[in-house]
């Protein structure tokens, strides 16, 4: 993890920085968010939100959404014991000797 030098600077790590194609002189946007810290590559097409149209700002929202839903419909697949093809007495008496 990053630590701030006396001059109040920090390195932003390696894979951060190609993931983002950060490069040295690049500028960044710092924006308070709450509790936390956003840290925007300058000039790479990150509009803050207020900054983005309506419409593309529902969109986003829409997949964000859509996204959602899907992970909560595969963590929320609950098999009933009834088709786990197995019964708790199988399951035990199997391991007993005949």
């Amino acid at each position: 993890m990053p630590k701030v030098t006396s001059k109040l600077q920090l390195t932003v790590p390696k894979a951060i920085a190609d993931q983002y194609g950060i490069r040295p002189g690049d500028e960044l946007q710092w924006i308070a968010a709450g509790e936390a810290i956003r840290v925007i590559p300058a000039g790479k097409n990150n509009l803050n939100e207020q900054e983005r149209p309506v419409k593309e700002r529902l969109e986003l929202f829409d997949q964000a959404t859509q996204r959602q839903k899907r992970r909560q419909a595969r963590a929320c697949k609950i098999v009933s014991p009834a088709d786990r093809g197995w019964k708790r007495e199988e399951l035990y008496g199997s391991s007993l000797p005949d």
